[in-house]
């Protein structure tokens, strides 16, 4: 057997050490902004990292140095990419019971089957769940800013409407962010209205929940046209869309509204205020100062009229929380704090956390993070649409 060169067998060990740290990103918190990036794809496609730390495991066969070195190294790497995985099985061989317990019996079985399992190892192996669903870009409102693009319903007749505020520091983003959940609800038979608002510093809190306003007035005076029905209206958010919509959902709850997606969004602008992200991930306190026009110190009544946990009653809507332990741009602190609120005043709700899960897990629908997500999000809005 033909022996691979020393630089060769050094080169094998430094990959095997590369994905090592990388797998790290599995349990710790990213440091920086671009390990945070790798730590989406190191949690959400762990298919692609076991398979690369595979290949060089099988190398060492013809390594001639550093053998047990790297071999050691190449199963802790491997152990590490897999356990997303096997996490996900943990999380979902409870969370039909948990959904039930939320949202009472039933609230687990879509068009009559209740068998479809929360996760599935041989969805990893699908590059996209989701078939794309055309759609059509509409003005809801007199600026430019306002336009949304519409997912019409797979199905015949009068649907349910999502209405999807999309993330990006409330400066970034667009209403394009992410679109494969959109698609996925529209075949699934829900209307889906992805909206662009008034981005920061320009425009400023509350501006963005105002044009969530105008969403819905536009959506209820289009109804007939779009096929909506206007008794089930669930708002959707990520990141900064999710703190729109928890507002928007908690200050102004609009006729017909049923619920509440809360993407890893910030509930807590005092408290966030007051324990920022790492700058080296992002400059968060920055970020907030332009959303609400300057410091807390300056205008501390903002960061409070802004906080959706300070609106929160017994009158609020059912909410459902979706967060990764290992979020380095909203603390998971936010989602554990509005939990506590919600079930001090009885409503109804569901708290999804994802231990390994990072900012944006959700960009794999077929990742661990993004299957079981998927799988909550219809089940809420099944449940709380009937």
């Amino acid at each position: 057997m033909k022996h691979v060169p020393k630089t060769k067998s050094m080169i094998v060990l430094i990959l095997l050490v590369v994905l090592l740290l990388a797998s790290l990103l599995t349990l710790f918190k990213a440091p920086t902004y671009h390990l945070w990036l790798l730590a989406i794809a190191v949690c959400e496609f762990p298919l692609i990292f076991i398979g690369i730390t595979g290949v060089l495991l099988i190398a060492l066969v013809w390594v001639e140095k550093y053998q047990i070195t790297s071999t050691i190294i190449g199963i802790l790497a491997l152990l590490l990419f897999a356990s997303p995985i096997i996490r996900a099985y943990i999380v979902s061989s409870t969370l039909k019971q948990g959904i039930v317990a939320a949202f009472g019996p039933g609230s687990t079985i879509i068009n009559g089957d209740n068998n479809q399992p929360p996760f599935s190892f041989f969805k990893l192996f699908k590059a996209s769940g989701v078939k794309a669903t055309d759609y059509k870009t509409l003005t809801y409102g007199h600026d430019a800013e306002q336009t949304l693009d519409f997912y019409p319903a797979r199905f015949a007749g009068k649907k349910p409407c999502i209405i999807v505020v999309h993330g990006g520091s409330w400066s970034s983003g667009d209403s394009k962010q992410l679109p494969e959940l959109n698609s996925y609800l529209a075949g699934e038979g829900y209307n889906v209205a992805s909206i662009n608002y008034h981005l920061a510093p320009k425009y400023q809190s509350p501006v963005a929940v105002g044009d969530v306003d105008e969403v819905f007035n536009y959506l209820r005076h289009n109804a007939e046209k779009l096929n909506i029905d206007t008794a089930n209206f669930v708002l959707l958010g990520r990141s900064a869309g999710a703190q729109i919509a928890l507002l928007s959902a908690y200050i102004r709850p609009q006729n017909g509204l049923k619920g509440v997606v809360d993407f890893y969004g910030p509930a807590d602008m005092v408290w966030g205020y007051s324990m920022p992200a790492s700058k080296l991930v992002m400059d968060s306190r920055a970020v907030m100062e332009r959303y609400l026009g300057g410091t807390y110190k300056a205008v501390a009544h903002k960061y409070f009229a802004s906080s959706p946990i300070e609106f929160v009653s017994r009158q609020t809507v059912p909410t459902l929380i979706i967060h990764g332990d290992n979020d380095v741009l909203v603390s998971p602190i936010h989602s554990q704090k509005l939990d506590k609120k919600l079930q001090k005043n009885g409503i109804k709700y569901f708290y999804l956390d994802l231990p390994w899960a990072t900012h944006g897990f959700d960009y794999n629908l077929t990742g661990p993070g993004g299957q079981l997500s998927t799988y909550v999000v219809e089940r809420f809005i099944n449940t709380i649409c009937k």
